[in-house]
Parts: C-alpha cells; sequence; structure tokens
C-alpha cells in the first residue's frame, strides 16, 4: 500500500506555471500510482494566490483522476458579497482504495497578534486497506507561529487517542438506527497514517509533539524508522537560489503499523512545486520490526 503526500503549492511550480493536472501526473509516475494522494495547499477559486485565477482544483484533481474518489477539506472557507463562488483552500484526500468514513477537523486557531496566520484543518479519511481499516489524514500546520503549531500537532495527538479508543469500544448498534440514519454503525480504526507538510524540522517543536508519549508515542516519524539516524532530506526550498532547504514533510504512522513500514521515499529532483513529494509504502506481509 503506497501514499504519496505533497504540499502542492496551488499546483504551481517553480516555473511560475500553473498546472494541475502535470502536479497529479507526476505523482501517479514517480509514487507508482499510489492507493492514497494527499495534498496540500489546494485551492478553489482563489485569484490572489499567483497564476491560480478562478479555477476549482478540487475539480480539476478529480477530472485527472478518474478512478479515485476525491475528498476536500478547506481550511479557509471564504465567501464575500457579489462573489459567485466560495473561495476555498486547504487539503485533500484522493483514494482508490474503499472508503468507510471522512471526518475532516479544524485544528486549534489560538490567537498569535505578532505574526500572519490563516485556519487550519486535518482532511481524513477512514480506508480498507489490504489488512484492514486504517485512518489517512492530510494536514499542513501554521507556518509563521509555535504557538498555533504546537497546538495543532497537539490536537493530531489527541485525535489519534480518541479514534483509538472509539475503535476500542465503538458505539452500540441498535436495531431501529438503520444504514441510512446518522447513528448507524460504522467502521471505526486504531491506527492511522498521518501526512502533510508540519512547516518544522525534524526535532522541532510540532516534531517533538507528534512523537511524545509515555510508554508509547502516539506516532512514529515513518523516515526513521526505515533510515534510522540517518537525516530526512531536506522537502522545502530545495531549488530556491540561496535558500535554506528544510526537511519539514512528514509521514507518521501510529505503533500499530510501525511493523509495517517497508519504504519511504523522497523526489528530490522535481521542480513542480516549492515542496517535495514523499512516498511511504506499508506491507501487507508486516516483518517483525523492533520500535525503541
Amino acid at each position: 500500500m503506497r501514499i504519496l503526500t505533497w504540499n502542492v503549492q496551488w499546483f504551481r511550480g517553480m516555473d511560475g506555471e500553473v498546472d494541475v493536472r502535470r502536479v497529479v501526473h507526476h505523482a501517479l509516475q514517480w509514487g507508482g500510482a499510489p492507493e492514497v494522494l494527499c495534498l496540500q495547499e489546494v485551492a478553489q477559486h482563489m485569484p490572489g494566490l499567483a497564476g491560480a485565477g478562478e479555477a476549482d482544483q478540487v475539480a480539476q484533481v478529480a477530472a485527472a483522476l478518474p478512478d479515485y474518489e476525491v475528498f476536500f477539506a478547506p481550511a479557509v472557507d471564504d465567501w464575500r458579497p457579489g462573489r459567485a463562488t466560495r473561495q476555498r483552500f486547504g487539503n485533500l484526500i484522493a483514494t482508490r482504495l474503499p472508503v468507510w468514513q471522512v471526518q475532516h477537523r479544524a485544528l486549534p486557531y489560538p490567537p498569535d497578534p505578532q505574526v500572519p496566520s490563516m485556519p487550519r484543518v486535518l482532511a481524513a479519511v477512514t480506508v480498507q486497506a489490504p489488512w484492514g481499516p486504517v485512518r489517512v489524514g492530510s494536514t499542513h500546520l501554521a507556518y509563521y507561529s509555535a504557538h498555533q503549531r504546537t497546538a495543532q500537532a497537539q490536537a493530531l495527538r489527541d485525535w489519534q487517542r480518541e479514534c483509538a479508543a472509539v475503535a476500542a469500544q465503538p458505539p452500540r448498534a441498535d436495531a431501529e438506527d438503520g444504514p441510512d440514519t446518522p447513528f448507524q454503525l460504522r467502521v471505526h480504526a486504531a491506527d492511522a497514517v498521518l501526512c502533510g507538510d508540519f512547516n518544522c524540522p525534524p526535532g522541532g517543536d510540532a516534531w517533538q509533539v507528534l512523537g511524545a508519549g509515555d510508554p508509547v508515542p502516539a506516532f512514529y516519524d515513518a523516515w526513521a524508522l526505515v533510515h534510522g539516524a540517518t537525516p530526512q532530506p531536506p522537502t522545502f526550498r530545495v531549488h530556491e537560489p540561496q535558500a535554506m532547504a528544510l526537511a519539514c514533510d512528514f509521514v507518521w504512522v501510529t505503533p500499530g503499523l510501525a511493523r509495517r513500514v517497508r519504504a519511504v521515499r523522497i523526489d528530490g529532483d522535481t521542480r513542480l512545486s516549492d515542496h517535495q513529494p514523499v512516498c511511504v509504502e506499508l506491507s501487507n506481509d508486516a516483518p517483525v520490526r523492533v520500535v525503541r
């Protein structure tokens, strides 16, 4: 099972061209047609973003991926008098696996008046992996505010703890609540893969929050599970002259999936965004891995 995550910068390449189809095509080719595609910075009707215009990029992604179901969670959802459309900006998940649940969540947005900021969101779906149900999340944490970023990372830990607890103790069945009612029974997953742009380096503020826990953390950094102490290559500003490149795009897995992580790859060559895509492969036949 392959999951690819990529902050696509509203599909704007380093050449300044905005082209949804070429970015999606590269993701499929380089990622080996991943079962799940997690994208950040997807826009709908946002002419203030260079080159984006009034395009509905969610619809364009869906058109480029006819074999996938597409789920969009806007962090920003603005409507203004006189506009025919709402302006939206957020995270997207596309998958060709069966989907059991869709549970997007707004992330904390505590005040930090000293810096620019915007709302943030977790796009989350429960899919049927080869070995069972798994939650997959696509997120993008605060860039300027460490206060907001750490609060958002804590909320992601809480999301995992809560969902795992519900999976362990699911709601009771009720004969009066059929399959077409809000109280219908749903498939709950204890384990999750969390992908995205966390806007901090390995060992940074949000990274430490996500990897914290006693005696077992909520999440493990998938790169470290595969590559040990070898530093993760940078994934942001890699191809910007005179810029300091940064590793900030990660894949996290819950402890129950740690032994399934077979490979984590980073495409350091593409210039189709200001970020580099990351692909994780999870094995159905899980080897034994000692996690410390």
